[in-house]
């Protein structure tokens, strides 16, 4: 049962992610990707614990096509820090 509830939280999350995407914001949605990242984060642990690796990288890589400004901004400050 738990294993059902991981996935449909999941999914509510991406759609979600994906509405909350579509409305205009001043902030270009950066306090948005905040909060989604912080409920995302445990919801991805959670389908991974009750599902599964394999799971739980389907819905990072969902996450990642939505949230994907705020790795490409991380990718560049690691890239900053490291070379």
């Amino acid at each position: 049962m738990s294993a059902t509830l991981a996935l449909a939280a999941g999914f509510v999350w991406l759609i979600v992610a994906n509405v909350t995407a579509m409305f205009p914001s001043k902030d270009y949605h950066w306090s948005n990707a905040y909060k989604l990242i912080a409920v995302g984060v445990p919801v991805l642990i959670w389908i991974g614990w009750t599902n599964g690796p394999w799971w739980a990288l389907a819905f990072l890589i969902a996450a990642a096509s939505v949230l994907r400004w705020p790795l490409v901004y991380l990718g560049r400050w690691l890239r900053k820090l490291i070379g």
